[in-house]
């Protein structure tokens, strides 16, 4: 019997339990790739002939795997005699192996040479394709077989941030976010580096050290910065709040999303961001989406822009809730010109975000002055920027210039009273 002690940090003991996923995400220095690299070693050992295999989404050259990590940890551990490290593999106890790879280099006939295998752990884990990630995930099925996975923050759009950051993550599914802060063998010199990026590229240093999602598009109206300082923990006392919608074209599958959030302005006179609800699917879903979210708000109305669907948008909603308070707004101008009022005041500290809302503020840190720099259609913002108007007609129009034509229907003899 092999034993083994192994120094692990408070912050990945729970690592240690049984678990289908389970995913390290952080920044630099967290000590993410030494821990997977040793329950790799670990598994290897505890149960003779298992079978794992170190995945990164593009491979060119076992250079650029983990292989010498694990290397250097099998001697570290004093358990060499147990390994046969081979040119592009590692043999472990009782027949089993370990393998590098890159999921690029695979198709869906040639993954099925990993369906025998037991663990695997995807390095990099940002980088990995929807398409991998549905590659993946069915191929390692041996009974208690684990996928790792242990990466840097890039986007919340990124498919391993969807599957385990997610509103709805897979519930066997372990998840930390750890950073230099939790290793305890950071070293003096990594803390030299460290100090150096804070001081000279603070626009940097919140993704590469503290796993934070990558910074803004170059000249964009929002940055993060302004979103973190202002954020909340709880809604606070609240005077008036909408749900603004920004209904898709088309639901095909493949079409933009329907933006659907919920905005308002407290007692204090601030805004606040309470809620991101956006959906895809038919002109049913978005609507009962929509009404769903006044009624667990208790909001005063539907902002919605009639540009994609005229009077259809309100009587969608009318089917839903034939009382409902809806206020049609028209776009006249571009998205990013729409959104800069809305931006300054968020520059002047008077909007806040109530929790977080990655997907929402990924949108808003891709919006230029010059236009939208991400991809496909930022329809979370354009709610946003309804909503936000709606509850700052005043400060939006400016002195002197006219209030925007908008439609309301519903109100007296409605739900409302």
């Amino acid at each position: 019997m092999t034993l083994l002690r192994i120094e692990t940090p408070r912050a990945y003991e729970p690592f240690l339990r049984p678990s289908r996923y389970k995913g390290a995400k952080g920044g630099r220095g967290s000590g993410k790739s030494h821990f997977f690299a040793e329950l790799g070693v670990e598994r290897s050992l505890m149960r003779p002939g298992s079978r794992g295999v170190c995945i990164r989404e593009v491979q060119k050259t076992l250079k650029e795997s983990a292989k010498r990590l694990i290397e250097d940890k099998i001697k570290a551990l004093g358990v060499a005699d147990r390994f046969t490290v081979l040119n592009t593999e590692i043999k472990t106890p009782g027949g089993g192996v370990i393998l590098f790879q890159g999921m690029q280099d695979h198709t869906s006939e040639s993954i099925k040479s990993l369906e025998g295998f037991d663990w695997a752990w995807v390095e990099e884990a940002q980088t990995l394709s929807a398409r991998s990630l549905e590659m993946l995930r069915p191929t390692i099925r041996a009974e208690d077989s684990e996928i790792w996975f242990s990466w840097n923050p890039r986007n919340a759009s990124d498919p391993v941030d969807q599957l385990l950051s997610g509103p709805e993550p897979p519930p066997d599914a372990i998840v930390r976010h750890v950073n230099y802060t939790d290793n305890p063998f950071f070293t003096a010199v990594l803390e030299s580096e460290r100090a150096l990026d804070e001081r000279a590229r603070p626009g940097r240093y919140g993704h590469v050290w503290l796993g934070q999602y990558e910074p803004v598009a170059i000249g964009a109206i929002w940055d993060r910065l302004m979103l973190h300082r202002n954020r909340r923990a709880e809604m606070p006392a609240l005077k008036r709040i909408v749900v603004s919608v920004d209904p898709a074209v088309s639901s095909e599958r493949g079409s933009d999303e329907h933006g659907i959030v919920v905005c308002g302005v407290g007692e204090d006179g601030r805004g606040y961001v309470l809620a991101d609800y956006t959906t895809k699917g038919g002109p049913r879903q978005w609507a009962d989406r929509a009404v769903a979210a006044l009624d667990q708000f208790d909001a005063d109305a539907i902002v919605i822009e009639r540009n994609q669907g005229g009077d259809m948008c309100r009587h969608t909603l009318e089917s839903v809730r034939p009382s409902v308070r809806v206020i049609e707004v028209t776009a006249t101008r571009g998205k990013h010109v729409r959104a800069e009022p809305i931006a300054a005041l968020y520059s002047l500290d008077r909007v806040s975000h109530v929790g977080t809302h990655a997907r929402l503020e990924d949108q808003m840190c891709q919006m230029t002055a010059g236009g939208y720099e991400g991809e496909g259609s930022p329809d979370r913002v354009d709610a946003l920027v309804w909503g936000m108007t709606e509850l700052f007609r005043a400060v939006v129009r400016g002195p002197g210039k006219p209030a925007p034509k908008v439609q309301q229907y519903g109100g007296a003899g409605s739900w409302m009273g």
